[in-house]
C-alpha cells in the first residue's frame, strides 16, 4: 500500500480506480511572420472563437453547476475582452514579428508573473484562468485538439490541478473525487468538489505518477489522503468510515429548512462567508440564512485595472437577486496588508498590516469608495443590503465614511437613479480599538460584525500569518473573549445585532459561549452551517450559561 497525503478541501470516502490525467504540453513554435496585420487578424479571428466557445460552456455550467459557479466563464470571456491583454499580444506581434501563438504564450508568461507575484493567495491562484484562457487561444490558433477524461467507469481523478474549462466537461457522474498535486482551496478543483460535494484533497505531492493509473485507491477527503492500492486493515477502517460519514451527512441534511434556535427558543441567525458569486451556490446548497461576509476585495484583485461602477453593479445586484430577500453582507474594500492589486500603486510598508489598508485606503482615495458606493447602493433595491466597513479603529472615521454616504445618495437622487434608504450600514470590530469604544461606534450604526483573527493577531501581538508565533496566537485567550463580550454588551444597550464573521464562528466548542453571551448572528464558511446548526438545536443555553461564561470569561 502507498499512502499520499495532501489538504482537505472536501470531506468524504470514495473508493475507485486511480485515473492519471495528464494533458499534452503546448510547444509552441516561434515562426517569422511578413505581415503583422494578417496575423492579427488571425489573433482576432481565434479569440473572437474563443469567446464563442466559452458561452457554449457557461451554457453547459449552469445546467450542471448552477449559475454561480459557471460564471468563471463569463470573467475569462471578460479576460478576452481586456485591452491591456488584447494590446499586449497585438504590440509582440508588430514589433517582434512574430506568429500570434508565441505572442499569447509571451503574454500569458507575463500575466502569470504578475499575478504570483501578488500578496493575496486568492490572486495568486487566478493566475491559472489566464493560463486557461492563453491556452484556449493557442489551441485554436495552432489547430490542436486535447482529449479529456473518457472512462466508461466511476474514477478517483489524480492530476495536477485543472481549469474551469477542463472540469466542466467531464461527465460528473463518473467522477469519485478530485486529488491535485498543487492547487489551492480557491481553485476551480476545489470549488467545484464542494459543488459536487464529492472527496478532494489538494497538495497531494508525488500523486501525478503513471504508475498509479487504473489502481484500486481510497480517498479519505476529511483526512488529506489517497491510498493505493490499499491493504484489508485499510479497506475495512475505511468503509466503516463511509458508513458513518455517509449517516451524519443525511442527519445534517435533515436540518435544511429548520430555523436555528436553541433548546430553550433562542435564535441565532447563520450566515455564510463568500469570496465572490462563485460561492453563492454553496451557500443556498447550505442552507446559510443569509450572507454575513461578502468580501468585495475579490473584484478588485481578479481585475489588472480598477473595476467600473458598472461591473461592481452588476456583481452586487446579481448576488442580491440570488439570495432572494435574505440579509446580503457586503464588506467594501479591504485592500491593503496581504492582500494587494498591482494597479494600487501602493508605497512598500515596512509593517503593512499597521498600514494603510481597508478603510485607511478608502478615505485616502475617496474616488474609488464614492465608486463602490454608488455600485452598492444602486443594487439596494434589489434585495436586503447591509455594508459593512473593515478596520475601524476610530469614530472619526465611521463619521467620515456617512458623509461621504449621504454624498453618495445625494448624487444619486440628482441623476433620477433608484436606491434604498433601508440599507443597514455596520462595522468590522477587528482592532481592540473598536472594540474598547464599541459603546460610542454603537450609536453610528445598525451592527457590528466581529473579525476574530485580526482581533486576535492585533489584540496578542502575533501575527496570524507567521507560523513561528502560532502557540503565542492563540484565539482562545482570554483577553480575546473578554473583548468579544464587551462588544455584544455594547451592541445590545445601544440596540443593534452584533455577529461574529471570523475563524471563532465556526469554531463548534465556542458556539455555546457565543450562545451565552447573546451573539445573534455567526457567519461561517457554508460547508459549516448544517454542523453548526446541529450544535445550537441540541443546546440549552439557560442551563449552560453560568458554567460557560465562567470557564471562558473568568479563567482559562
Amino acid at each position: 500500500m502507498i499512502t499520499v497525503s495532501g489538504r482537505s478541501v472536501c470531506a468524504g470516502v470514495s473508493f475507485g480506480p486511480v485515473f492519471v490525467f495528464s494533458r499534452e504540453e503546448s510547444t509552441i513554435k516561434r515562426r517569422h511572420i511578413e505581415s503583422s496585420d494578417d496575423e492579427i487578424a488571425r489573433f482576432e479571428s481565434a479569440r473572437k472563437q474563443a469567446i464563442s466557445e466559452l458561452g457554449m460552456l457557461y451554457d453547459k455550467a449552469i445546467s450542471e453547476v448552477g449559475e454561480a459557479n459557471a460564471m468563471i466563464f463569463q470573467i475569462h470571456q471578460m479576460m478576452l475582452e481586456d485591452l491591456d491583454y488584447i494590446e499586449s499580444i497585438k504590440n509582440i506581434i508588430t514589433d517582434q514579428f512574430i506568429n500570434a501563438e508565441t505572442a499569447v504564450g509571451q503574454t500569458c508568461d507575463n500575466f502569470v508573473q504578475m499575478f504570483r507575484a501578488m500578496d493575496d493567495a486568492y490572486m495568486r491562484e487566478r493566475s491559472a484562468d489566464v493560463k486557461d484562457v492563453s491556452e484556449r487561444l493557442i489551441k485554436i490558433l495552432s489547430g490542436r485538439d486535447d482529449g479529456g477524461i473518457i472512462s466508461d467507469k466511476p474514477i478517483i481523478v489524480v492530476t495536477d490541478d485543472l481549469a474551469p474549462s477542463e472540469t466542466v466537461q467531464f461527465d460528473k457522474s463518473k467522477i469519485l473525487a478530485f486529488v491535485t498535486e498543487d492547487g489551492a482551496t480557491n481553485s476551480h478543483t476545489s470549488i467545484l468538489a464542494r459543488t459536487m460535494n464529492i472527496p478532494a484533497v489538494i497538495g497531494a505531492k508525488g500523486v501525478l505518477n503513471k504508475d498509479f493509473h487504473g489502481k484500486q485507491a481510497i480517498i479519505d477527503g476529511s483526512e488529506g489522503t489517497l491510498y493505493i492500492d490499499p491493504d484489508d486493515t485499510t479497506i475495512a477502517k475505511m468503509t466503516e468510515k463511509k458508513k458513518e460519514l455517509e449517516c451524519q451527512t443525511k442527519a445534517l441534511q435533515r436540518l435544511k429548512g429548520c430555523k436555528s434556535v436553541t433548546k430553550d427558543g433562542q435564535k441565532i441567525e447563520l450566515y455564510a462567508n463568500i469570496a465572490n458569486v462563485l460561492d453563492i451556490a454553496s451557500v443556498l446548497n447550505n442552507d446559510a440564512e443569509g450572507i454575513g461576509l461578502f468580501r468585495s476585495e475579490f473584484l478588485y484583485l481578479e481585475n489588472i485595472d480598477y473595476p467600473s461602477e458598472d461591473v461592481q453593479f452588476g456583481v452586487y445586484k446579481e448576488t442580491l437577486l440570488k439570495m432572494e430577500g435574505k440579509r446580503v453582507v457586503i464588506r467594501t474594500l479591504d485592500i491593503g496588508a496581504d492582500k494587494n492589486a498591482a494597479y494600487f500603486h501602493m508605497p512598500k510598508e515596512e509593517n503593512p498590516a499597521l498600514g494603510v489598508r481597508a478603510i485607511r485606503l478608502c478615505l485616502q482615495r475617496p474616488e474609488i469608495f464614492k465608486t463602490q458606493l454608488r455600485a452598492l447602493y444602486r443594487a439596494s433595491v434589489f434585495g436586503k443590503l447591509s455594508i459593512m466597513f473593515p478596520m475601524i479603529t476610530s469614530e472619526w472615521e465611521i463619521l467620515k465614511t456617512l458623509e461621504i454616504i449621504d454624498e453618495v445618495k445625494e448624487e444619486l437622487s440628482s441623476e433620477g437613479i433608484a436606491f434604498s434608504n433601508d440599507v443597514e450600514l455596520g462595522c468590522m470590530i477587528e482592532t481592540p480599538a473598536a472594540a474598547v469604544i464599541s459603546d460610542i461606534l454603537a450609536k453610528h450604526l445598525d451592527f457590528f460584525s466581529i473579525g476574530t483573527n485580526d482581533l486576535t493577531q492585533y489584540t496578542l501581538a502575533a501575527d496570524r500569518q507567521n507560523s513561528e508565533v502560532g502557540e503565542f496566537c492563540n484565539m482562545y485567550h482570554i483577553s480575546v473573549l473578554r473583548l468579544i463580550d464587551t462588544v455584544v454588551k455594547n451592541a445590545h444597550k445601544n440596540g443593534i445585532w452584533v455577529g461574529i464573521c471570523g475563524e471563532l464562528a465556526a469554531d463548534e466548542n465556542l458556539i455555546e459561549l457565543f450562545l451565552a453571551m447573546g451573539v445573534d448572528e455567526l457567519s461561517l464558511t457554508p460547508s459549516a452551517i448544517l454542523s453548526a446548526r446541529k450544535k445550537i438545536l441540541e443546546t440549552n443555553v439557560s442551563e449552560i450559561r453560568g458554567v460557560v461564561l465562567n470557564k471562558y470569561l473568568e479563567r482559562q
